[in-house]
């Protein structure tokens, strides 16, 4: 998400130089699938049609991961360390999906181990190998030079110097900026070292023309005064890409977007990152974690269980009413920790040294053992993974009201873990102030999502999870 809050898609400029990365990419998915055949025919195996199922699956799911890692959009300006650290990685979890499916479908064994191990440690070397080969090529060099566009911007406003300041921060971008045009003289307005009024609005349209400008952005307001309209007009009898940079920044937008509803476009202020296929992505990635993690903590929930039944009276779980996904009312599970259930219309928050907390209930706070049947939840859809932490209804009731945007983090299913739980915001919530700066990873976390995004937070919370001083 760049400085506007508007993401590259919606300004057209995803992929970045958008030939070259488009054939990068299919070069690479084209190499992925042949590799399997050459193996597969190296190890005199028959490619049967579980192997063109396995080589199709392949194609759409590397492509989906790599993308989500930004791994083509990177390529060429990463260094080849980065490049090759995300490359392995994203293979790696190519593989996990790939083993997933096939123990779901019962079709793993119709494939030769040998191919399988084989394809997977020669797909990685061979992707850095073609990949050096295909920077070095004529045509990329000679696609570079030509995809490169020069941009003007007209408005010397917060909403220009931030676009300005976006395009120069991405050089996957291909863009240079040749400067500013506004109608007021350069002592009224407040550029930057780096940014240049190249003149008034009667000359833009020749300075277009002469300069060979390819792209103009409007980022004056949106009104349909004449000299707004004599504009459009004028850069319209020039060969530039003319757009409107809408001013999102006086709204606290959440996954800002352009669409339309027939013939009529409309601009997304606020909307959920799970649509269309990063719905099926996230819930996918849910169900595949969760799967594993269930295969492999049965044996500790089992102990778990034990622990909580035979250390105080009372269920082995707890149950307590949160919001879900729209505001949905859903019932989470937990070890339970505590000698009480509370689930009413005052819920105490948990507190250090809390009264209510079982010896063997401190324990599975302070590790977090006690959030493990959450996982549940998960696989019947309520909750994510990750996301933001749900909290009791109560609680929601109260601090709607006094925290601006505290409704919208229920536009996605709750998590088990979060953006705010890894930067520290756990436990007792003292303060509004404390609310609130979860609240504000917590909408952070909406607009910057990707799977990456998901992939570090999980990362941290099993590094931070046994030294959490917060935990409690």
């Amino acid at each position: 998400m760049n400085a506007l809050g508007l993401g590259e898609s919606l300004l057209g400029f995803r992929p970045s130089i958008p030939l070259i990365l488009s054939l990068k990419r299919q070069f690479d998915l084209i190499a992925i699938a042949g590799s399997l055949f050459i193996i597969s025919i190296a190890f005199d195996q028959t490619f049967t049609g579980h192997y063109w199922a396995l080589l199709i699956v392949a194609h759409f799911v590397a492509g989906r991961v790599f993308d989500e890692l930004g791994l083509f959009r990177s390529w060429p300006e990463a260094s080849f360390g980065r490049y090759r650290q995300g490359l392995i990685f994203g293979w790696c979890i190519v593989i996990a999906i790939l083993l997933f499916l096939g123990y779901v479908t019962k079709f793993s064994s119709e494939y030769s181990r040998r191919v399988l191990l084989t394809w997977f440690f020669v797909v990685p070397i061979m992707l850095l190998l073609l990949s050096n080969a295909f920077s070095q090529t004529r045509i990329v060099r000679a696609l570079s030079r030509q995809d490169a566009r020069k941009a003007l911007i007209i408005g010397v406003n917060d909403l220009g110097l931030n676009l300005a300041r976006a395009i120069r921060k991405d050089p996957k971008l291909s863009m240079e900026i040749h400067g500013f045009f506004d109608a007021r003289r350069s002592d009224r307005l407040s550029l930057g070292p780096l940014d240049t009024l190249v003149g008034g609005l009667h000359g833009l349209p020749d300075f277009v023309r002469q300069q060979n400008i390819t792209t103009v952005f409007i980022a004056l307001p949106m009104t349909a005064n004449p000299r707004m309209v004599q504009i459009v007009q004028e850069l319209q009898d020039t060969t530039a890409s003319i757009y409107f940079v809408p001013d999102l920044l006086v709204y606290d937008s959440i996954q800002p977007k352009i669409d339309s509803v027939g013939s009529i476009p409309v601009i997304a202020v606020c909307e959920t990152p799970f649509q269309g296929a990063d719905g099926l992505i996230k819930r996918a990635s849910d169900l595949l974690l969760t799967g594993i993690a269930l295969l492999l903590l049965w044996p500790l929930m089992i102990l778990l269980a034990t622990g909580v039944k035979l250390s105080s009276p009372g269920p082995v779980f707890f149950r307590q009413r949160r919001y879900g996904v729209n505001g949905k009312e859903i019932r989470i599970f937990k070890f339970r920790s505590m000698t009480v259930l509370e689930d009413g219309a005052n819920v105490p928050q948990a507190t250090r040294d809390d009264p209510r907390t079982t010896k063997f209930g401190a324990f599975l706070r302070r590790t977090s053992l006690d959030e493990i049947p959450q996982l549940f939840n998960v696989l019947l859809g309520e909750m994510s993974i990750v996301g933001p932490r749900p909290h009791a209804v109560a609680h929601n009731e109260t601090y709607r009201s006094l925290i601006q945007g505290y409704m919208i983090r229920h536009k996605v299913r709750p998590g088990i873990t979060g953006w705010a739980q890894v930067h520290g915001l756990r436990g007792e919530t003292r303060t509004l102030d404390d609310m609130k700066s979860r609240v504000d990873y917590d909408l952070d976390y909406l607009r910057r999502w990707s799977l990456w995004l998901d992939l570090r937070i999980m990362a941290r919370t099993v590094r931070i999870i046994f030294k959490d001083k917060m935990a409690y």
